[in-house]
């Protein structure tokens, strides 16, 4: 693989347009669900490569192990200088040379036979004339270079038919000539070697830019070795989204998005990371209270089920609808609207996380830290009574009762950590989802119309 690095970057419109999404919906999702949502669509991200550096001990400085350089005359991307000079001068000759075609004596001598090229079918000349063997080395070079000369040379065809030849005659009847423009002076050259060597001294420099990162456009045609990079590195990113997890992570920070890991494994984003509410020493709402009683005591309850058992929908009232259509949507209830304003204030302070798919969970109490272990005393110093060195150790249960409690299912984790978190999910994202999404849910590419109506 060519020694450049590929760069993606999230489309910034796109990434706000999610970021607001998510601070509407409230929902925590998982950051490579988000990466692969912008992986799905070519507009969604862009491309850039840069140059890997090391360090030249002869000059004492970093050098490029691959250069770039761009065409500044349409923004194209090229691995060597002289190939991008040569794009140059094909693609835009008008804009540096007028070319004049000039009648001048046709070669003398009888001519009865020609070579043509057995694949492109362009007369090369008899094998006799002087010009023969130049045209025939050229046309190798530019055309089939990847092929054996002596090969390339067996497919040379040789041709009797008059027409051919009398095109021939023709076509060495006239000669062109080249009048470099956007100069001071007009100078007029013979052969576009003399071209070459003109633009490549007073127009190269000025075009021709070396860098050391560049963006392409979406649809501009790249090297080779550039489309090959590209290829590898879209295949490897669709399968597990690193490089957009991570550019997402560090604009969500700036956007006020937190992060969190679920399970100590799958990395989320949402508006708050999670917060530990003690309701039995807080000051809370009976309604706040009944909330977090019911889910820890319905895994895996949501909105819908907990607004319905909080705060029952009244009976449905049978009324005749005009022309059969579908009755209006019952209003909420001002209990319904108390249980979602309170849910939607303990969601956008951590105490609650409301998933993608919808599952509502709490906050879990963090574990205690664990009690650092004594420093071992030094050679004379007085040894303590077992008691009165570590009264813990009598009673490990009275000094750290919360140390059998189970771990947090949450853990927050904070954006200048989300690089190395994102790379321990390597196995568990390449193998499969954590936590797939029902197709029914919504996603951060469509999310709740709208927040709860009250805040």
């Amino acid at each position: 693989m060519i020694p450049v690095e590929l760069t993606l970057t999230p489309e910034q419109g796109g990434v706000s347009s999610l970021a607001r999404q998510i601070k509407l919906s409230g929902r925590a999702y998982p950051l490579f669900e988000v990466a692969g949502l912008v992986m799905q669509k070519p507009d969604r991200y862009t491309v850039g490569f840069r140059v890997i550096k090391h360090r030249d001990e002869a000059s004492k400085r970093d050098v490029a192990v691959q250069p770039l350089f761009v065409c500044n005359l349409d923004d194209t991307l090229w691995l060597n200088e002289d190939a991008a000079a040569e794009h140059a001068l094909k693609a835009h000759f008008e804009t540096f040379y007028q070319t004049q075609k000039m009648p001048c004596d046709p070669p003398k001598g009888v001519w009865t036979l020609v070579a043509q090229c057995g694949m492109t079918g362009e007369l090369l000349g008899p094998p006799n004339f002087h010009g023969y063997q130049e045209k025939l080395r050229k046309l190798h070079a530019e055309r089939f270079s990847r092929m054996n000369f002596d090969m390339y040379k067996s497919r040379v065809k040789i041709v009797k038919d008059e027409a051919i030849v009398k095109q021939w005659t023709e076509s060495v009847s006239f000669r062109f000539e080249y009048t470099a423009l956007n100069v001071p002076e007009p100078k007029v050259l013979q052969s576009m070697d003399e071209v070459r060597s003109h633009f490549a001294e007073v127009h190269q420099a000025s075009f021709i830019k070396q860098v050391d990162s560049f963006t392409p456009k979406a649809d501009a045609k790249l090297p080779a070795a550039l489309q090959t990079l590209l290829r590898v590195s879209l295949d490897k990113e669709k399968r597990f989204p690193i490089r957009i997890a991570t550019a997402l992570s560090n604009t969500f920070a700036s956007m006020g998005l937190q992060f969190f890991k679920r399970d100590k494994t799958v990395v989320h984003v949402a508006v708050a990371r999670p917060h530990y509410l003690d309701v039995e020493t807080s000051v809370v709402s009976e309604t706040t209270k009944k909330i977090i009683e019911h889910i820890n005591t319905n895994l895996g309850t949501n909105r819908k089920r907990l607004v319905e058992t909080l705060a029952p929908s009244p009976a449905p009232v049978e009324a005749a609808v005009e022309g059969g259509a579908a009755p209006a949507p019952t209003p909420l209830t001002t209990e319904q609207q108390a249980v979602l304003n309170d849910l939607h204030w303990l969601i956008h302070q951590g105490h609650v996380i409301e998933f993608a798919s919808g599952m509502l969970e709490t906050a879990k109490k963090p574990a205690p830290r664990p009690t650092p272990a004594p420093k071992a005393p030094r050679k004379g110093d007085k040894q303590p009574a077992a008691s009165e060195a570590n009264p813990a150790e009598a009673n490990p249960a009275e000094a750290n009762p919360a140390e059998t409690t189970s771990a947090p299912a949450t853990e927050a984790v904070s954006a200048d950590d989300i690089a190395a978190s994102l790379a321990q999910e390597a196995p568990a994202a390449e193998a499969a989802p954590e936590h797939p999404t029902d197709s029914s849910e919504p996603t951060p590419e469509n999310p709740p119309e709208k927040a709860p109506e009250a805040v």
